[in-house]
């Protein structure tokens, strides 16, 4: 019993004894004291069906009749006139303790169906906004699978009708390079030819990669160790761009997928990380085993990316940088969800941003 329901039983006690004690100790003469103590038990009677319901109120009417009626026996027994008013009164008791605590009885049950009734709708509320949030971003994967498909229906045709005229503007160029004075700025000029052409070469195989994803070549890739092999690969690249790496890596199970596309994942994030940070930083590599999936969080000290564009920067072609074929993350996020995975992003503008791809240990 609650420390609350215990004093409420010592009040209703106090106050039938209390009242039972002023009958007894006060004379038959004065009958117009007993009528106001008679009345007076309705309060004790009342409030023990309002606090304890029907239990309450028959159980307090019953204590009050118990010991009120050995009150109308003996001490208005020669009074034959008064005793039927006093037995009406104590019948009168048990029906108000009655309907007072079977009615409170009937409102808490109310009550709790409304409270229950609250607790369903504020369920129903839950599930079906996050059944709406679900649609939002089935919506958002479709559109960006129709993106998609038009992109593949392109690139076919655009990489056969620019990679070719690119081989020979290259073989042009470098034929005309070889043919002018080192000494001579037409030559630098040829130079600076045969490096554009090169990097339109990539942008297109870029977008070729992205439209036309390779095919997933199951395995058991070790993270922590393909990792450690791109750290090698960029080292150069790190220290020429001020940035030190920490790698933290955690006790992981092997992930089933393909190793070399994985590691263009983690390539391409390392490579973002590195840009966002021209004036040098820290960035902290860690792996993070969790229930059935792994976690590989890239976390950077740049620049930030605004909240505007957080939920764009997966998008294909969408790019913050001049420089940038915003194809990157799109090819990153297309091999994440290959994987049967996640990749999810959180930025503050001048501490910087942290992606953290999430990989299921065992295929879903």
């Amino acid at each position: 019993m609650r420390r609350n329901e215990i004093i409420r039983l010592a009040v209703l006690i106090a106050l039938v004894l209390g009242i039972t004690a002023l009958h007894y100790l006060t004379t038959v003469q004065k009958a117009h004291f007993h009528d106001i103590y008679r009345r007076l038990y309705y309060v004790p009677i009342v409030l023990g069906g309002l606090w304890f319901a029907l239990r309450g109120g028959l159980g307090t009417a019953i204590s009050v009749s118990i010991l009120f009626a050995p009150h109308v026996v003996f001490q208005w027994g020669h009074h034959p006139t008064s005793r039927p008013e006093q037995y009406l009164e104590i019948f009168l008791y048990n029906v108000i303790g009655f309907l007072t605590g079977f009615l409170s009885q009937r409102e808490t049950e109310q009550k709790l169906r409304y409270q229950k009734a609250a607790q369903h709708l504020e369920e129903s509320y839950g599930k079906l906004r996050a059944q709406a949030d679900l649609i939002l971003e089935i919506e958002e994967q479709l559109r960006r699978a129709d993106r998609l498909a038009a992109l593949g229906e392109l690139s076919a045709g655009m990489a056969h009708e620019i990679r070719n005229p690119l081989g020979s503007i290259r073989g042009t160029a470098e034929i005309l390079r070889e043919g002018i004075d080192p000494a001579d700025r037409r030559h630098e000029f040829a130079g600076i030819l045969i490096k554009e052409v090169d990097r339109l070469n990539r942008v297109v195989q870029d977008f070729l990669d992205f439209a036309r994803p390779a095919p997933v070549e199951r395995g058991r890739v070790d993270i922590n160790e393909a990792l450690r092999e791109l750290l090698v690969l960029t080292r150069q690249q790190t220290v020429k761009s001020g940035v030190r790496v920490e790698l933290l890596p955690g006790d992981l199970p092997k992930v089933p997928g393909d190793r070399e596309q994985l590691k263009q994942a983690c390539l391409n994030l390392l490579l973002n990380a590195l840009q966002a940070m021209p004036a040098g930083g820290l960035l902290t590599i860690a792996t993070t085993p969790l229930d059935g999936e792994v976690q590989v969080r890239f976390a950077d000290t740049g620049q930030g990316i605004p909240p505007e564009s957080l939920e764009k920067i997966f998008n294909p072609f969408f790019t913050t940088r001049q420089e940038g074929t915003g194809l990157g993350l799109a090819i990153t996020h297309r091999i994440v969800q290959g994987h049967g995975g996640r990749i999810e992003v959180a930025s503050r503008i001048g501490e910087g941003t942290t992606f953290t791809m999430v990989l299921p240990v065992e295929k879903r």
